[in-house]
């Protein structure tokens, strides 16, 4: 009698911690997919029209290519967590006019760290290609830092590693805004030292976290005092400019 009330306890043991496993695992999930900050459709429509690039929903992520096919260097960029991937198009597509193949994922659970595919997972969208650079926004680029290793450029939007790169020899961009509530300028020079010597690293003055994506406002953010306009024509500069050095390099 003993043993058979034993056994009962342990079944309900045994039942009630796969109840709890099942129910913690769908909260993940639902939060995942709730609150997800969806692409501004005017940005995005003005990409689909640039006749200067080539835009494809394929497996790997979101492929923007320029129109006559020509790219030597790629980059495969992670998005924000709970972020649209679509919202990154904007901001990105000057690197496809400039000759880059630009490839943004889609996180497992819209969340950076869910997402354990290694890098090649997204490189294969364009297999031709030797040459890649990995980025991110927010957390997305913290995941970019972990898969840096594959790569040989790192581009940070709004964030910072939390994985040592110093004493690599990847070439880094860090772009910062004055006005980031979230990635804060004082975060970022925090963990400074984690980024190789000779980093590039921007503050854009009035730029928040949000003006690294059209996505809207995002809470915990600061008040941008620059335009959407300012801000992709500024990122395209420094995008440029930085893609430039790649090349000679």
């Amino acid at each position: 009698m003993q043993k058979k009330r034993g056994r009962r306890v342990l079944t309900i043991i045994g039942w009630s911690l796969v109840t709890v496993l099942v129910l913690g695992v769908g909260g993940i999930v639902a939060w995942s997919q709730i609150g997800v900050m969806q692409a501004e459709p005017a940005p995005l429509a003005a990409v689909r029209e640039n006749t200067a690039i080539h835009v494809e929903d394929a497996e790997q992520g979101i492929v923007m290519t320029p129109a006559d096919g020509e790219s030597d260097l790629g980059l495969v960029f992670v998005p924000g967590a709970k972020v649209d991937p679509w919202a990154y198009a904007p901001i990105l597509q000057s690197l496809a006019e400039e000759g880059v193949t630009v490839v943004i994922t889609r996180p497992w659970l819209n969340l950076a760290f869910f997402d354990l595919r290694g890098l090649d997972s997204f490189t294969s969208a364009a297999p031709e290609i030797d040459d890649w650079g990995v980025g991110g926004h927010s957390l997305g680029g913290v995941r970019a830092c972990q898969l840096a290793a594959d790569a040989e450029a790192l581009l940070l939007f709004g964030s910072y590693c939390s994985t040592d790169v110093s004493a690599t020899d990847l070439a880094v961009l860090s772009i910062s805004g004055s006005e980031d509530g979230l990635s804060t300028p004082e975060k970022i020079d925090a963990a400074r030292d984690l980024l190789p010597a000779d980093a590039e690293m921007i503050e854009i003055e009035g730029a928040s976290h949000a003006s690294f994506g059209d996505y809207g406002p995002q809470a915990g953010d600061g008040t941008p005092t620059i335009s959407d306009a300012e801000m992709h024509a500024e990122v395209a500069e420094i995008l440029n400019a930085f893609v430039a050095q790649l090349e000679r390099g």
